[in-house]
């Protein structure tokens, strides 16, 4: 249970990186080509990981009603 916990807070940490760098790039004037594509790569890490949390929340759930 605790490699969980230290797995979903990790996520957690690495979900809010994303979201900060995302918007970070979104609030520049200009984007360059690679950039664009950057964020549109760490969109879908973001969501990836959004999943990745609700799942283990999930498991964790079970696993303290069982």
């Amino acid at each position: 249970m605790e490699d969980s916990r230290s797995r979903l807070d990790e996520l957690k940490r690495e979900h809010r990186e994303l979201d900060r760098r995302i918007d970070e790039l979104c609030n520049r004037p200009y984007l360059l080509p690679q950039e664009e594509i950057e964020i549109q790569r760490m969109k879908k890490l973001k969501l990836t990981k959004k999943d990745e949390i609700f799942r283990l929340e999930r498991e964790m759930e079970s696993a303290t009603r069982a």
